[in-house]
């Protein structure tokens, strides 16, 4: 199992990118960066994205009507998740402007929970950020030590600034 994360260039700078959280040593043999590129997509990531057991982590209720929605695969057949490690207006952005998603199965991530993420403003309701929703794949794969750490690390990184989870 692996998880990609796609992330828009202006979160490695971002103090409260939650996706930095899930690239720790714990999680490194399992969780992969990859820089988004609107015009020069990474040619790893393309050869990946036509496997039928790669599926991206995105909302259908965030594609535009005039796009197909690419069919559903469950947890349990996806064997690389695609994460977008970005803003809910970039992920949009993001999404629409590389064509090479659109055909990618999708993988649904409803949590039993909502977000305790704090540091945002603006999220998308029933959404979750990115290192949760990386807590999610891990524990939903069975790797429930790593998604422990990581939930641990991320409710103490939301805490910054004095604000409440």
């Amino acid at each position: 199992m692996q998880v990609l994360l796609l992330t828009h260039e202006r979160e490695l700078e971002r103090p409260s990118n939650t996706g930095q959280l899930a690239l720790t040593s714990a999680t490194s043999a399992v969780v992969h960066r990859i820089v988004w590129q609107r015009t020069d997509p990474d040619p790893d990531l393309l050869s990946i994205v036509s496997r039928a057991d790669v599926g991206l982590v995105y909302p259908v209720s965030e594609v535009p009507t005039e796009k197909s929605v690419a069919h559903p695969l469950s947890i349990e057949a996806c064997n690389i998740f695609i994460v977008l490690d970005a803003t809910w207006q970039e992920a949009r952005k993001m999404y629409n402007r590389s064509a090479y998603l659109h055909g990618v199965a999708r993988v649904s991530m409803d949590s039993a929970r909502a977000s305790r993420y704090a540091l945002r403003r603006n999220q998308k309701q029933g959404g979750l950020c990115t290192a949760e929703c990386v807590v999610e794949i891990l524990r939903r794969k069975g790797q429930r030590i790593l998604a422990a750490d990581l939930e641990s690390r991320f409710l103490q990184f939301n805490t910054q600034n004095g604000r409440p989870i």
